[in-house]
This record gives structure tokens, sequence and C-alpha cells, in this order.
């Protein structure tokens, strides 16, 4: 894949999906079926298995992901479900763990009777899933960031359309960050798949700015103190680059502010390190004047979008992406609309397969293979995407904040041909 829009897919991106009247109605609320369930060939239910962190590391995503899918699904079945069918939502917890994200694909496609499978975040536990539905003919629709899909480990039945990559994300952030904040990098990560997608993609993306990783530090992601690695850094480091995932990232940022106290270098995170944060909480003060990399910006803008509006009132959460009913809960809004972006996504392909059963999961993916241009819309709240059907992984825009009197306001918002990069895989070669 070259940075030419033409060579993105074997489409051109101006060429419509088959069908793609489903995406564009499913914005106005003029659905397919909308007349009611009782149309379609069968009235039962659409069967979608999540596969959500409840617990371990993952689960203050997992909540979130939870209630983001929710309210997607219920948008869905308000207007008319998918070809007139309802959809419904089986949930089991995986733990945050791979081996059990195997055993719940096995009971989604043996005890549930799912018609797909959906909804992972963590890395590890999406590398461990897969095979496995590769093995039950499962479409797996993940919501990770991890370059796992689109790098061809897995297979034709996992596909991430919903949200942006690791590496497409650090391609996108490099040049931000040699021309504004230094050449000389310190990485924190944590040391698992994603985080080593991160070592690896910012390593080859800085130093094609003429910059350079001085020194990679890897935490274990159950960590809970962090005091002792900060010592590692090199005094001659011009940019901290951090991101942290688990339920120890407000130790994380604290300790890190501790360690530098008023004199430190630039410090450029990815906004994972505060998921599920107040920014203002006490002992963030440090993060005044420091970037972070958002999917979705948590803090709405000046110019906030119409469909970021409806969409933040449809999951729940204020205009600073704390839960409507609780301030004090914010949200993982920077990877949540992955969730509802996936489930559109999941619609339009049902849609434009005429999708009836297991039967028809090939024709599925075949249909999701096709889509290119997933439009700017409610269906697409974070903003306009070009799907790779050969990669199975989707591209948009990615956007760096600036934390600015307590608040996340938007400095630098990269292109989608910022984030592409040559094909690795063409799943679509594979067969079923």
């Amino acid at each position: 894949m070259s940075n030419g829009t033409s060579k993105k897919t074997d489409l051109n991106r101006r060429t419509a999906l088959k069908g793609i009247g489903a995406g564009a109605l499913l914005a106005t609320g003029a659905m397919p079926g909308s007349l009611g369930f009782a149309q379609a060939q069968s009235s039962a239910p659409i069967r979608i298995g999540f596969q959500k962190h409840a617990t371990g590391i993952g689960a203050a995503y997992g909540r979130w992901y939870d209630a983001t899918t929710q309210a997607a699904v219920k948008r869905i079945n308000d207007m008319g479900g998918i070809n007139g069918r309802p959809v419904e939502i089986v949930v089991e917890d995986d733990g945050t763990d791979p081996k059990r994200g195997a055993e719940v694909l096995e009971k989604f496609a043996n005890q549930h009777k799912v018609d797909v499978a959906f909804g992972t975040l963590f890395s590890h536990v999406v590398i461990g899933s897969a095979p496995r539905a590769g093995e039950l003919k499962l479409p797996y629709f993940v919501v990770s960031e991890g370059h796992h899909v689109a790098s061809g480990m897995l297979n034709r039945y996992t596909l991430q359309p919903g949200i942006t990559d690791v590496k497409s994300q650090v391609q996108s952030m490099a040049p931000f960050v040699a021309n504004n904040l230094g050449k000389k990098v310190t990485m924190i990560f944590p040391d698992f798949a994603f985080g080593h997608d991160h070592r690896d993609f910012f390593s080859a993306a800085i130093e094609a700015q003429g910059g350079e990783v001085v020194a990679k530090i890897s935490v274990p992601p159950a960590e809970t103190s962090f005091t002792r690695y900060f010592p590692q850094i090199p005094r001659d480091t011009d940019v901290v680059y951090h991101v942290m995932v688990g339920p120890a990232v407000l130790t994380f940022v604290k300790e890190l502010g501790e360690f530098f106290g008023p004199s430190r270098p630039e410090i450029f995170g990815f906004i994972d390190s505060l998921e599920a944060v107040d920014i203002q909480s006490p002992g963030l003060e440090f993060l005044e004047g420091t970037y972070f990399w958002e999917g979705n910006p948590r803090h709405a803008q000046e110019n906030n979008s119409e469909f970021d509006t409806a969409y933040r009132a449809a999951v729940g959460v204020d205009a600073r992406g704390a839960s409507l009913d609780d301030p004090k809960d914010v949200s993982t809004y920077a990877h949540m609309f992955g969730c509802w972006e996936t489930l559109n996504v999941i619609k339009a392909g049902m849609e434009t397969a005429d999708y009836q059963g297991p039967q028809d999961r090939a024709k599925l993916i075949e249909a999701v293979e096709a889509m290119t241009d997933l439009p700017h819309s409610l269906d697409h709240p974070q903003g306009a995407k070009l799907f790779n059907g050969k990669t199975h992984q989707v591209f948009g825009a990615q956007f760096i904040s600036k934390v600015t009197d307590g608040t996340l306001k938007v400095e630098h918002t990269a292109s989608i041909e910022d984030g592409m990069y040559e094909d690795e895989v063409d799943y679509t070669a594979q067969s079923f």
C-alpha cells in the first residue's frame, strides 16, 4: 500500500460499496426494515457475541465498550434492526486473558450459536482467540488497534473495520513529535504485543524523521508501581513517549510527574495512559502543556461535529467524556467509538450480503471486504475512514491534543493518508 489513495484497494476510493445505500440510510434513520421486524424472512434475532474484558487489566475498557455496544444496538434496533431482524448482544467475560478468550469464542459458536463475534481490545487476547475463530469459521470483528490483523498474522475470519492500528497511528504521530518536540526519544510501553507494536513501529517512524529512540523501557502490563523504571531514562532525552494500560495508569502518570518535578523533557503520551482517568485528578498538574495522541478527542472541541454530539448523547457522556450520571466516571472515549462503528459496519455488510444465517458468513466477509469509503456520519462519528479489504484494516484520521488549562485541545489532525502503509497481506486470496 502506498501513499497514493488509488492504490489502497483494487477498487477506486470513490467506488460505491454494492448496496452502500444501507449505510447512508442508517445515518438518516430511514433504515430498511424500519417498518418493523415482521417483514424479515426470519424473526429470529441476529446474535452478536461480545467478548468483553469484564475482569482483568482491561476491565475499564470492557465496561465502556459494553456501554457503547448497547447504545449502538439500541439505535440499530430502533431503526428496524438488520435485514428486518432485531439484534441481540450475547456477553461473555474473557478475563482479558488469551486462553479464556479462545474458550469464549468456542462458547459463542457451540453454545450460544451466535452469528458473529465482536469487540475484543487487548492484543494478546485477539492473538490468542483469532486462530480459534478461523477454525470455527466464525467472523471475528475486533476493536483492538494492534497491527496483528493487517500484518497477516491472523486469518480471513478476523477483521478490524472500526478502529485504526498502532502502525498507522505512530506513523502519523512521528512527524509532529520530531518537528515540534525533539529528536531523541525515550519510550515507556507495556511488555506485550500492543506495546511491542509501539516500540517497533515508532522506532522506525521517528528514524524516518531523522530522530532516534535512545531508550526503550518495557513495563509488565500488571505492574502497580513504576518509580524504579524512570531512572533508566537517559539525561539527553528530548521527549518521553509513554503508552500505558491497565488499572494502575493513574499511578503511572502521577509517579512520572513526581520523578521529573518542575524540570522535565517534553512529554508525548498515548491517551491509553489516561483512559478512564480525569486529567484534572490531583497529582496530574504536571500534564499541563504535554501532548497526547487521541483516537477520538475526549473533550468536545469548539468545532465539534453534529455526529460526535449525537454520539456522545447516545452513549451517555458529557462534553468532557465523563458519564452523564457521574462526572467522576470517565470513559475510554479515545477507543470505544470503535465498537459503535464496527457494529454499523457489520450491519451494512449483513444487509449487502442479505445475511440470513451462519451459512452466509462467507458472503458477509466478502461484503465487508468490498467496502472502501466509510463517510463521516452518525454511523462513523469519529470521522471518515477508508477500509482496505485485502488487509482487513481500516484507516482514519488521528488527533494530537495538548493539555491546555486542564482540557485536551486538538493541536494537529493527521489525515487518513498520513497513516497509510504498504499492504503486508491479501486475506481475500485465502480460502474460507
